[in-house]
């Protein structure tokens, strides 16, 4: 493909098509006086004429257009068009009120506004990437001479041979000259037009031209012979300089045509051609256009050019009014088809401009099938929460990242495609972040969650009662403790003074400063076995505190990773509404290849499948494992490679971010060694999580009923007198509570969080 630079459309009217024109502004100086009087923006002129195709340039002098007239605006060319509307948007301003630019950015020129501007030194040689480049060069380098070195004794034996048979080739050739046996299908054609005159005359010629060529051939046979003598002659060192040289010469007289003697050690893979001829037949072809049809041709709106990393061409397509750009996503395979490359090589991408503008990339080849490669966290480095994490590469190379604060992620796909490792992949980027509190509940009780009970505050695996406990019952304990949390942190920051908490929203500051506002991950991984439980009413709870979580999670900082590979048709009646709430709720959809459209549309939503989003035509096979679409993290969704953390790089990762806990002191839970079934007894903390929401206060011995059913382990035979008596230790007031016509002796639950905030804070 021809590499040509990119260069921007500046095409001023979206009708006319957009061609490799560019437009010059006129920069005229503002006077003082212009200046006092205040700014103006400065109307986009739609008055520019086109000039024909067969015009001679008119440079910088005064134009002219097609009629003959000089056009009003001297210094200025105009672009290269065959077609022009020209609808004026906005009248001329006053003369008297000459306008004045604003507002240009850093102080550049307004025709350089919208220029692509080339780097004056190429990335590949700046000061960070020279190593990179120096070692790249001399890898390339090495490999070639180590080619090359390899195969020398074949390339000599090549040599030899075919000089033995350029000796030949060449006597060969100088016996057809001198026998001009070019001369012989003129001989024919005289003799087949029954022309004895000319085959007389040809035959004339010929016989004076070998004549006088086989004089030369004898002296240069002569020539050859004292050369040969002389050589003979000569010392052994110059006779093999000699052959030396004469060698190569004849051996590329007799090498065949069109095979080298040297093969290269490196072969650069040749791409089909792409022009706007075959962008053109492809989206006409799609049925998004038609070449005949008023007003539904398709235009360009900048030129066919590489893209900037090398790995395909690029063009912004104009198409014909009234399509838009879901038009063009739901033609996808047909537009593939019609460039005659495959569906995964083409990408389109929105443009913010116009609705029915878009950038196509079709790339050299499939990239969906090049890995990523290992995850950056394996660099040890302590990452941040608050920052996004790294999550692979998409189409055109570039790293996609994820901001995993105030959102929930969903994960599906078929077993063995990806799904667990992506999950994993951003559990391992909390893990690194000593600030952030993991709980991990693994629903199909596999080895791939086994190496977070380094790190992990809770860790839960299956539904099958065993040694250590009864799974389920530990899950209820662990969405209870992230309830109480989530109503502690709420509660907590709206006591907060202004001046520290100002918009009364949680903070990289206030998460670092008080140690009951961490952000809690909660990884929930093959989610739905917790909706299918023998026991309906434990069904019943986890699906409400999991939709509660959802629901209010996010603003207190809890982020929400869950994964599964059954996304629907799961529970019934209220379990299965739960349950569908608590799927579709999840923010950002990451969905790899899925069985069928139901699956895909489960996972990423009925509107990915209108935008032309299928998980189920993904590309299958081993080198596409990882491959997926992420869905709702931004404006565009990507076709993501995920980077790879396999059981040993996560093993690493995890050990690297137990040590960052230890010297943090921020381990809790199983990873710091608590024999837990619950956390520590807290009872400032356990008192809280009773309160339901819209409960300002409760009774002391409402509060012992509801510890006494929740935390029986803990507080089994508590008594309201008890309760009453260590809250009140710990700070909290005995106030009257109201309750169905009643005056009783509680507490607050306001005044319980304010306990706690002193306490965490003399912490």
């Amino acid at each position: 493909m021809t590499d040509l630079p990119h260069e921007p459309n500046t095409n001023p009217d979206p009708d006319r098509p957009g061609d490799l024109s560019d437009f010059q502004r006129s920069d005229r100086p503002t006077t003082e006086a212009e200046h006092a009087e205040g700014g103006q923006v400065v109307p986009l002129d739609s008055r520019r004429r086109p000039r024909p195709l067969d015009a001679p340039d008119q440079g910088d002098g005064p134009a002219t257009d097609p009629a003959g007239e000089p056009d009003s605006r001297p210094g200025e060319r105009t672009a290269v068009y065959d077609t022009s509307y020209e609808i004026e948007l906005d009248g001329p301003p006053p003369a008297d009120q000459a306008p004045t630019l604003v507002d240009l950015p850093d102080g550049q020129f307004p025709e350089l506004v919208s220029e692509s501007r080339r780097p004056i030194i190429p990335p590949p040689l700046h000061r960070a990437n020279l190593p990179a480049t120096i070692k790249a060069a001399l890898g390339r380098w090495a490999h070639v001479a180590a080619f090359h070195v390899v195969r020398a004794p074949w390339y000599l034996l090549k040599v030899v041979w075919f000089a033995i048979v350029g000796v030949f080739a060449l006597v060969n050739r100088q016996l057809r000259w001198w026998w001009v046996n070019e001369q012989y299908a003129l001989l024919q054609t005289a003799a087949s037009d029954n022309d004895p005159e000319m085959w007389l005359k040809l035959h004339k010629e010929g016989k004076a031209t070998r004549r006088w060529r086989g004089v030369v051939l004898f002296f240069q046979l002569i020539a050859a012979i004292v050369a040969a003598i002389a050589v003979a002659n000569l010392q052994p060192l110059y006779q093999a300089a000699v052959t030396l040289a004469l060698v190569p010469v004849l051996a590329r007289c007799g090498k065949p045509q069109g095979r080298p003697l040297i093969p290269t050690a490196a072969v650069s893979r040749r791409y089909r051609l792409l022009n706007a001829d075959v962008v053109l037949r492809a989206y006409y072809a799609a049925g998004l256009g038609h070449p005949d049809k008023p007003h539904q041709q398709i235009q360009f709106g900048s030129r066919m050019a590489r893209d900037a990393a090398g790995t395909g061409s690029e063009v912004v397509v104009d198409l014909p009014y009234g399509k838009t750009f879901d038009h063009a996503i739901k033609a996808r395979p047909e537009i593939a088809s019609g460039l005659d490359v495959t569906e995964q090589q083409v990408y389109i991408t929105r443009d913010p401009s116009s609705t029915r503008r878009h950038k196509l990339f079709v790339a050299d080849r499939d990239p969906l099938a090049i890995p990523a490669g290992r995850t950056p966290l394996l660099d040890g480095k302590p990452r941040n929460i608050w920052k996004p994490a790294p999550f692979g590469l998409d189409e055109r190379g570039r790293q996609v990242t994820l901001l995993l604060l105030w959102i929930s992620v969903l994960v599906g796909a078929q077993p063995r495609k990806g799904k667990t490792f992506a999950a994993r992949l951003l559990a391992l980027y909390a893990a690194m972040d000593p600030y952030v509190r993991l709980t991990v509940v693994d629903g199909k009780d596999s080895p791939d969650w086994r190496k977070f009970k380094l790190v992990a505050h809770r860790i839960i695996f299956g539904t099958v009662i065993n040694r250590d406990g009864d799974p389920v019952e530990e899950l209820l304990d662990a969405l209870r403790e992230i309830k109480a949390h989530i109503q502690q942190v709420n509660q907590f920051l709206s006591t907060l003074p202004v001046s520290e908490c100002p918009d009364g929203k949680l903070t990289e500051e206030l998460s670092r400063r008080y140690p009951n506002l961490r952000v809690w991950v909660l990884v929930m991984e093959e989610f739905q076995v917790y909706y299918e439980l023998d026991d309906q009413d434990k069904n019943k709870e986890i699906a409400a505190l999991l939709s509660f979580i959802m629901a209010v999670g996010p603003s207190a900082g809890v982020i929400i990773l869950s994964s599964s590979q059954k996304p629907s048709g799961v529970g019934a009646g209220d379990v299965q509404r739960l349950f569908g709430r608590y799927r579709d709720n999840h923010a950002v959809r990451f969905a790899l290849k899925c069985g069928n459209r139901n699956v895909s549309e489960a996972i990423l939503g009925g509107d990915a499948y209108s935008e032309g989003f299928d998980a189920s035509s993904l590309p299958n096979g081993k080198e596409y494992r990882g491959v997926g679409y992420l869905y709702g993290a931004s404006d565009d969704t990507p076709t993501v490679r995920t980077y790879l953390a396999d059981a040993a790089d996560a093993e690493k990762i995890l050990t690297t971010a137990r040590a960052l806990r230890e010297r943090a002191g921020t381990l809790t839970g199983y990873a710091a060694g608590e024999e837990i079934k619950r956390e520590v007894r807290d009872v400032l903390a356990d008192a809280l999580s009773v309160f339901h929401p819209g409960e300002s206060g409760l009774s002391w011995a409402e509060i012992a009923a509801r510890l006494s059913e929740r935390i029986p382990e803990h507080y089994a035979d508590l008594s309201a007198d008890a309760v009453s008596a260590q809250l009140r230790d710990l700070s909290v007031p005995s106030v009257n509570i109201k309750r169905d016509g009643k005056v009783l002796k509680g507490a607050k639950q306001a005044d319980i969080a304010q306990a706690i905030r002193r306490r965490d804070g003399a912490a």
